[in-house]
């Protein structure tokens, strides 16, 4: 669980850098997005049929899932782009 939070914290933080919206968001932020995103690229990438991998593929679909989450949240309006 609470390697979750680390990876998670660490997954979203990646994402809102990649995506600028690093100064708006905070420590809660970036574990919830980096959890639910990571999740959500996870199975994106098994309906695609790309699930494996190793840590490092895992940790670019983690972020990259997270990233795809921030668009959609900025996509709806409820998330402002810096």
């Amino acid at each position: 669980m609470i390697w979750s939070l680390i990876v998670g914290g660490i997954v979203g933080w990646l994402a809102s850098i990649l995506m600028k919206a690093d100064m708006q968001m905070g420590l809660i932020a970036n574990i919830l997005v980096g959890i639910v995103g990571s999740a959500l690229g996870f199975w994106l990438a098994g309906k695609l049929g790309l699930a494996g991998g190793g840590m490092v593929v895992q940790l670019i679909v983690g972020v990259a899932g997270a990233a795809l989450l921030i668009f959609l949240l900025r996509a709806v309006g409820l998330f402002k782009k810096a």
